[in-house]
């Protein structure tokens, strides 16, 4: 398999250097998988765009996406940024673990949007009929339905390209999830 490496900020176009620039300023360093998406002269802008869209989503609602999204598609890296965001965002370590497995029981409407995640991603797009009817039930509507694909759509890509990329983890390695349910 070839092997990637995570390019530099001389090593990319001076578009992506400015991106990087300003995730330096913001962040206070230029995550591996970012920098990655640097190889291509549009795909880091296109990416930032992407998960930076206005949406009716809270931070606590993507981040359960996000976190859903890549326990299922076993994306290492996205799990350890998305538990670092997630605490960032008020969850617990305990909660994010449950949140992982796709369920929250500390929040119905939370709970409701785990398993939605989780049947949808689990079955590519095809959730079933009740999973959609709880979603709503718990109190969302079709714009956070569409709103909750796009997040789904976007970590997919990261997870992808980090299972296809393995640049190396540079947050905190996320704890397996099968060593806690044991």
């Amino acid at each position: 398999m070839t092997h990637f490496t995570v390019p530099t900020r001389s090593e990319v176009s001076e578009n992506n250097q400015a991106i990087f620039d300003n995730l330096q300023k913001g962040l206070g360093f230029v995550p591996n998988l970012y920098a990655t998406f640097a190889y291509s002269e549009t795909a880091l802008a296109d990416y930032l765009t992407l998960q930076n869209r206005k949406s009716t989503l809270k931070a606590k609602e993507r981040e359960i996406i996000n976190l859903v999204v890549s326990q299922v598609n076993e994306c290492i890296y996205c799990l350890s940024a998305h538990t670092a965001l997630g605490k960032m965002n008020g969850f617990t370590d305990d909660q994010i673990l449950e949140i992982r497995s796709g369920t929250a029981s500390f929040d119905a409407r939370f709970d409701a949007l785990a398993k939605f995640v989780q049947d949808t991603t689990i079955n590519r797009g095809k959730p079933s009929a009740s999973s959609v009817d709880a979603l709503f039930a718990a109190g969302y509507d079709k714009a956070n339905l569409l709103d909750t694909l796009i997040v789904i759509g976007d970590k997919i890509i990261s997870n992808y390209f980090h299972g296809i990329t393995q640049i190396p983890v540079d947050f905190p390695l996320a704890q397996p999830l099968e060593l806690v349910e044991a």
